[in-house]
Order: C-alpha cells, then structure tokens, then sequence
C-alpha cells in the first residue's frame, strides 16, 4: 500500500521520474513531463487562491484541450468531485446535468460561449475560466504560490455517457478507478512496450478519454490532443509526428480510407490503431488491414466500464473469418458472462445480455439509485448489449437491448448488426445503419439507411436482394434509405435515436410506436 494522499501525488512522482521527455502536445503547446508537472500544482493553488475548497464537487465545460488534463489533476490532486459537462451536448441536457451535479463552482473555456451562458445562469456559484475574457477569474494568470492540503479527501469523477440511449447520465468513478488506471500502467511499463505517441480525439468528459489521457501519462508517453475531427489533419499528423496509437470510431475510420490523403502517407510507426465505440463492418475491416497491416486493435467498453474486451494485432485469419466481427475477449481482470432476461448464465453461442465484472466499472449513477441498482448486480455490470461467447471466450456483440427489431409474426427477435455488415459489404456502399420500424404484420421491420459510395448506382432493391441471400427473407429490410451520410452523435458513433427520429417525422403515424425508442433510458 502507498503512502501517498492519493493518487495523483503517485502520478507527479511518476512525472518526475520520466524526466524532460515530452507529455502534452495540443492547441499549440508542447509541454514536458516537469512542466505538466509543475503546471498541475499551480493549477491546484491557483483553485485555492479562488475559492475551491478539498472535496468540493467542480462542474467543468472544456473541449478536448490541453488545459484539460491538467485541471482533471489539478483538482483530484486537491480532493474534489470534478463533474465534467460536454460542450457539444444541447442546453437541456446541460440544465439537467447542472440539477443532478449541484456544483460548488464552474470551470470553463472563456470561448465557448456555450460555458459563458451557462455561467450566467449559476446563480451563487463562483465561475472561474481556462484564459482570459471570461466571465470569472482566469486561472491561468500568474499567482503567488499557494499551500496545497496535505491529506485531501478522495476525488472522485462524475462522467457523462455518451447518449446512444437517450439523456446523459452521470457515471460515477472513485478514487479506486485512477488507481487501477495507474496499475494498468506500471503493467504496461512492467512490460517493455514502447512508449506511446498517441493521437487522442476522446475529450475528459467521456470514461474513454480519461483512460486514454492518464494511460498515455502514466506510461510516460507523448498525448497529442485535438478538439476537432478532421481526416485530413489527422492522416497528416500521423504522418508528421511519427505516431503510435491512436483510437477512432468505425465513421471516422472509415473517412481515413476513403480520404485521397491517404495516399502516400506513413503509418509505418503506428503499432496500436485502435478501432471502437460501435461495431465495425468487416468488409471495411478488411480493407483496414490490408492498409495499414496487423496494427488494428477492436476494443470494446462503455462508460459504465470503460475497457471490456480488446482484440489486438487483427488479421484476416482464414481459419477463424468470423473474428472480425469479434470485439476480442476480456481485458486485463475484466470478467464477461452471457445471461437471459431472468439473470441465468448462457452456454458459449447462444445471445444474451452481456455482464460485465472488473475494477475500472462505475460506482453508479449520480442521483439516480434505482438505475444504479438496476445496471449493477452484486457486483457485475449489466451493459444492455447483446451478444454471444464462442467456445474460445470471443465475444460478438450484435445490438443494443433496446435496438433489438421484434418481430411478432415470426416470435423470434433480429438484430441490426448482421444486417449492417452485409450491407456495408457490398462495394458501392459506405455506410450502413438499421432501426427497427412499425409493420402492422410482422411487429417490426428493419429500415436501413446506407451512403453509397461516389458514381453508385446500386437500388434498395438489389440491397434488399443481397441481405435476402445472405440471411434470409426473416432479416431484408422492408426499405432502404439512402443518405449522403449517416448522423453521428457526440462521441461520434452511429446516432441511431437521430435516425428513429427522422423516420417518425416522415411517417408520423408511427411516431407513437417509436417513442419508446426515441427516449429509452439505458
């Protein structure tokens, strides 16, 4: 056991030891690991000198800056609650994110002017700023040098998901979680992999970006962040810094394939792109990997657990093709368990719910105790995906609970997921994305969306054809729908409560029967 107050003095004895190599690279910046170091403790004073006291809970609105993970540290290092608000969310879910979290002060980048209006409406909670210009204090102007408190109490986090379901939860992470992140780390150092020079676009409000940010620092390795998603900008970053690792959803993989930049580019230093936040269609996979070779990594994990399943050094394995529709098997002390609706534990094959159990899993949602006690079970996380382990302890997901598509006249559920891949595999198609809609026959019928390649002249016709062919008439979509692009959300995964919401608004008389969806909590 450590003697340290908690754990990011652990983490500045980390920094210290890792000596002038390079930490933080973002918006300008180029910071070493004793500047990190140094900026994190004035950062902490610079909180005192306004008025933030040890175990106070600090609402924070930043994008995927820099200044970032400096504050996340700067405020465990003192004890608080640091209660992160996406600056891309809508102003509803913010009002309520701010009624759940009842902040004791509010930290934001004086030019986002969403972080300015939510200030005005903080009645009595000070408001301080990441730079000048801004409604309150700027905590980065220079200040005398302020006592830190020798025993703090022990932060904790409160995260927002990413809203693939419905409203934004507040997931709750102890002090317990950065701990094992730290283990997880001297792990990796343990281990003699090399040092990382990762290109993260995950912001500190989503579990995955906190993860991302404090293994790359923990490790001593080299963080580059940037706020905006640009395919361009990111091949030639790869490029020109001679790059790692990194993590994309499947969208945003898929514009790297398709961008004429990458071309020439070199991705010859990267050793772990990681692939993630939604399922992948393998026909893209395949062309991922003969691109950029055996570097590809598919991972899996949700904000409530944030590192679930990885499947590293992905090939095209002719004795096991079906693996790249595998999210890999469990990570690290992560344990997996298929069970039924009624909790029972499934053999190997057979879909289920997937649960969950590891260390790096939530404490719970922040006022919400019935939630809570509904998603974890005597110590298991219930993720409301639903998939299957095959006799080797590879997990498939194919859905999302409430994605399943059920169909009354047939008495059994589809899923989306299958139906996605082989779309997405035909050659003049993008992008795929399937909800399940209102047939007054059949219960549900898949609707897909799809975005056609450049010059394609494929029909919905063929493509309903195609899926017929591969899986049966039980799994054709009863239309496809084309678009020049599918919606992302915040996180940049497939927005599929976006797509239910543009098909109830062409078919409004089944907007009833799609309202479920549209708002389901999970």
């Amino acid at each position: 056991m450590t003697d340290r107050p908690n754990y990011v003095h652990e983490a500045l004895d980390l920094f210290a030891g890792f000596g002038d190599r390079e930490a933080l690279v973002g918006g300008g910046r180029r910071l070493t690991y004793p500047e990190v170091g140094a900026e994190v403790r004035r950062l902490a004073g610079a909180l005192l000198r306004h008025g933030v006291r040890p175990g106070d809970a600090v609402l924070v609105m930043l994008g995927n800056t820099l200044e970032g993970p400096l504050l996340q540290l700067a405020l465990h290092l003192l004890g608080c609650r640091s209660m992160w608000v996406a600056p891309v969310t809508s102003r509803r879910e913010i009002d309520e994110f701010v009624t759940l979290a009842r902040p004791d002060a509010f930290v934001h980048d004086p030019r986002d002017p969403l972080g300015a209006q939510l200030a005005t409406g903080l009645a009595g909670v000070p408001v301080l700023c990441l730079g000048p210009g801004g409604a309150g204090p700027d905590l980065t102007a220079a200040g005398e040098p302020a006592d830190l408190p020798a025993a703090p109490p022990a932060p904790e986090s409160f995260l927002q998901t990413s809203g693939t379901t419905g409203t934004p939860k507040l997931v709750h992470h102890r002090e317990s979680f950065y701990r094992q992140i730290l283990a997880l780390a001297a792990d990796i150092r343990a281990a003699g992999f090399p040092l990382l020079r990762h290109l993260s676009h995950s912001p500190m409000w989503l579990a995955s970006g906190q993860i991302t940010t404090l293994i790359n620092l923990f490790t001593g390795g080299v963080l580059f962040l940037r706020e905006q998603w640009d395919p361009a900008a990111f091949i030639r970053t790869v490029d020109a810094e001679k790059l790692t690792s990194t993590f994309v959803t499947p969208p945003m993989l898929y514009e790297v394939l398709d961008h004429p930049a990458l071309d020439g580019a070199d991705f010859s230093a990267m050793f772990m792109f990681n692939v993630g936040a939604g399922p992948a269609a393998p026909a893209r996979l395949r062309q991922a990997i003969a691109r950029f070779g055996p570097c590809l990594r598919i991972v899996y994990g949700l904000s409530e657990a944030v590192v679930i399943c990885a499947l590293p050094g992905l090939t095209e394995d002719p004795e096991h093709p079906e693996r790249l529709r595998s999210c890999g098997r469990p990570y690290g002390d992560v344990a997996v368990e298929i069970r039924d609706a009624d909790g029972r534990v499934l053999p190997a094959g057979v879909d289920g719910e997937v649960w969950a159990r590891t260390r790096l899993s939530f404490a719970g949602y922040h006022g919400q105790p019935e939630l809570t006690a509904e998603t974890i079970v005597d110590g298991w996380v219930r993720t409301r995906d639903i998939g299957h382990l095959d006799a080797d302890g590879y997990l498939y997901l194919v859905d999302r609970l409430q994605d399943r598509i059920l169909t009354r006249q047939r008495s059994w559920p589809i899923y989306s997921r299958p139906i996605e891949d082989v779309l997405a595999a035909h050659p003049e198609v993008r992008a795929a994305a399937v909800i399940g809609v209102p047939d007054p026959v059949a219960g549900e019928l898949p609707h897909a969306y799809v975005v056609r390649t450049p010059g394609a002249t494929v029909t919905g016709e063929e493509l309903i054809a195609l899926v017929t062919g591969e899986l049966s008439e039980t799994w054709a979509p009863g239309a496809v729908e084309f678009l020049d692009a599918l919606p992302l959300n915040r996180s940049a995964k497939v927005d599929k409560r976006a797509l239910r919401a543009r098909y109830a608004a062409a078919h409004p008389a089944d907007a009833e029967s799609l309202g479920t969806a549209i708002g389901s909590p999970a």
